[in-house]
C-alpha cells in the first residue's frame, strides 16, 4: 500500500514537473520539427507522468524502505526524546528563518537565493541536535518542583511533596502498596518506562522463580494504578549512554529532585554517596518493629544451624532473625531465651541471644 502511494505522489510530483518544464525545455534547445502538440503543457504533464512512473517501479521500493527505518528508530524513541529534539527544530527554523530573511536582502553574488535555504537546513539541524542531546534538562523543567522552583527545597518548605522513584526492587517486594494504602507516602509515584522493562524480562524469564517474582511486580503495579488513592506517572524517557538501571534511578532522581525509593540495600548506599535523598522500605520497617532491649525474654523455636559452632538459628513472626549461642543443641525445639545484643542496619536487623538455661546456671 506505501508502495503505490509512493509512486502516486512521485507520479503526480511528474506531471506538475512535466506540464511545467517540458514545453520550456522543447523551446530552449531549439529543437526543430517537432509537432506542435508535442509542445502542448498538457502533453508534458502526460510525458512526465508516464517517465516518473518508469523511475518509480525501482525508487519507490527504495523510499519505502528508508520510511520503514525512519519510522522504527521514532517508534524505539521515547516520547521525551521526540518532543525534545522537534522542541528544539521548531526553534531552529524559526531562528533560521528570521536570518535567512535578513540575508535574503543581501545582493552579492546571487547568495540571497540559495545562503537562506542552507542558513535553515544547518540552524534546524543543529536545533534538533541540541534540543535532544539536553533533554535531560527539558524533563527538570516539567518533573522538577512543580508547585514552586528548584531552590524551594522539601526540607525548608513545610508540607513540599517531592517524586517518589520507584525501583525495581521495592515495586517486586509489593509492601510498597500497603504503605501507600495507610497514606504514609505522599506525593507522585514515578515509576520510569526502564523499570518496567526490567519487571518485564524478569516476567517473561524462563527461571520460574524469576518470572513469578517479576508477574507479581507488574501486579502490583496495577493495584497501584487502579485501587490505591496516590497518583502514578510513568516516566518514559531513558538515558542510553547509561547501562545500569540502577545508575539510571540515580540519575534521573537527581535531575527531577525526587526521592528514590527502594528495599536493596546496595542502591541504599549508592544514592547516599551521589547525595540523592533515598526512602528504604527495610528502614521504615525496621522503625515499626517492637523494640527489643537487651536482658529482655522470649519464647521461639531453632530451626537450623548458624555460621559459627554451636550456634542456631530462630526466627520471630516478622522475619527477624536470632542467633542462639549454644542453640545448636536445641535445633527443633521451643525454647527460652534471653536477648544479649541487637544489631540493627539498613539490611535488616538481627538479634543475638542465649538459651536461659545457661542464665540459670550462672
Amino acid at each position: 500500500m506505501m508502495t503505490w502511494i509512493v509512486k502516486i505522489f512521485l507520479m503526480v510530483a511528474g506531471g506538475a514537473l512535466g506540464f511545467i518544464y517540458i514545453p520550456e525545455l522543447i523551446q530552449l534547445f531549439s529543437i526543430n520539427n517537432i509537432p506542435a502538440w508535442l509542445q502542448n503543457e498538457f502533453t508534458g504533464m502526460v510525458i512526465g507522468i508516464v517517465v516518473m512512473y518508469i523511475v518509480s517501479m525501482w525508487l519507490a521500493r527504495y523510499i519505502v524502505n528508508v520510511m520503514k527505518v525512519l519510522e522504527e528508530r521514532i517508534l524505539k524513541a521515547s516520547l521525551t526524546d521526540i518532543m525534545s529534539g522537534t522542541l528544539g527544530l521548531i526553534l531552529g527554523l524559526v531562528i533560521g528563518y528570521l536570518i535567512s530573511s535578513q540575508i535574503a536582502q543581501l545582493q552579492f553574488l546571487g547568495v540571497q537565493n540559495i545562503l537562506p535555504i542552507f542558513v535553515t537546513i544547518i540552524l534546524g539541524y543543529f536545533g534538533f541536535q541540541i534540543g535532544f542531546k539536553k533533554r535531560d534538562e527539558l524533563v527538570q523543567l516539567f518533573l522538577v518542583n512543580r508547585g514552586g522552583g528548584k531552590e524551594k527545597r522539601v526540607d525548608e518548605t513545610p508540607g513540599a511533596k517531592r517524586l517518589k522513584i520507584l525501583d525495581t526492587s521495592v515495586i517486586i517486594d509489593g509492601r510498597i502498596a500497603d504503605i501507600c494504602k495507610t497514606g504514609f507516602l505522599e506525593g507522585t509515584l514515578v515509576i520510569p518506562e526502564f523499570v518496567l522493562a526490567e519487571l518485564q524480562h524478569i516476567a517473561d524469564s524462563s527461571d520460574a522463580l524469576k518470572r513469578n517474582r517479576g508477574r507479581r511486580g507488574l501486579d502490583i503495579l496495577n493495584k497501584i494504578q487502579k485501587e490505591l488513592p496516590i497518583k502514578v506517572e510513568i516516566y518514559d524517557g531513558d538515558f542510553e549512554d547509561i547501562q545500569e538501571v540502577d545508575s539510571k534511578l540515580v540519575k534521573l532522581a537527581k535531575i527531577s529532585d525526587g526521592v528514590v525509593v527502594t528495599n536493596d540495600f546496595n542502591l541504599n548506599k549508592v544514592c547516599e554517596l551521589q547525595g540523592v535523598a533515598v526512602l528504604n522500605i527495610n528502614d521504615l520497617a525496621n522503625a515499626v518493629k517492637p523494640v527489643v532491649l537487651p536482658g529482655e525474654k522470649m519464647n521461639v523455636q531453632v530451626i537450623k544451624d548458624g555460621k559459627e559452632h554451636h550456634q542456631g538459628v530462630a526466627y520471630l513472626d516478622d522475619g527477624t532473625m536470632i542467633v542462639v549461642e549454644g542453640g545448636r543443641e536445641y535445633i527443633g525445639k521451643q525454647i527460652d531465651v534471653v536477648v544479649t545484643s541487637v544489631l540493627q542496619t539498613s539490611a535488616g536487623r538481627m538479634i543475638f541471644a542465649k538459651p536461659k538455661v545457661f542464665e540459670k546456671a550462672l
